[in-house]
């Protein structure tokens, strides 16, 4: 299956390629970008991580692209939607995520790129709804999905299953878009 190519004003949402292992390797082992997630990954975890994300859009033709900002960063990060693979009282889904190197935040990269996943998974896949989650003090990340036009109600939040329930990062707010809200707001 070939991979879809996304494109907006600013960036290209592509396949991933060698030339994109590296600069990938060094946001995941940025403390600041991994602050929130699961920890810092080794070089081989990324790569591992990269190959998983590859397979994954060249099977289903959706997952998570590498994001370039043509002319100005060769890979500014990786955002995509796939379906998780977990159980959850919201599950089976399609979440939709983000994961952007730090020098290149507080610039609309994330909400730019994520309106062009969201359009690919509404108008392309026909989904009817599309989810996203994130620790509470994720506050970067809640501003994203607040801005996407995403609504949470307390009730949809979890304790997410691959964590201890006493670790940290456990509890999660679930925030929900359903394409036909979707297609109410202005892209």
């Amino acid at each position: 299956m070939s991979i879809p190519v996304l494109r907006t004003a600013r960036l290209l949402l592509r396949g991933w390629e060698e030339e994109d292992l590296a600069d990938f390797a060094a946001l995941n082992s940025d403390p600041r970008v991994m602050a929130l997630l699961s920890g810092r990954l080794s070089r081989s975890e990324s790569d591992a991580l990269v190959q998983r994300m590859r397979s994954r859009l060249e099977a289903s033709g959706f997952g998570w692209w590498a994001v370039e900002a043509p002319g100005r960063a060769r890979l500014v990060g990786a955002v995509g939607i796939l379906a998780p693979r977990f159980s959850a009282h919201f599950t089976p889904c399609v979440e939709i995520g983000w994961r952007l190197a730090a020098q290149h935040w507080g610039q609309g990269y994330a909400t730019e790129a994520a309106r062009a996943a969201l359009r690919f998974g509404f108008e392309s896949l026909g989904l009817d709804e599309i989810v996203a989650f994130t620790v509470p003090h994720n506050l970067r990340s809640r501003a994203v999905m607040e801005r996407l036009g995403m609504t949470r109600r307390d009730a949809d939040d979890f304790d997410h299953p691959l964590f201890e329930q006493a670790h940290p990062l456990s509890r999660h707010v679930l925030y929900r878009l359903r394409r036909d809200a979707w297609r109410e707001r202005p892209q």
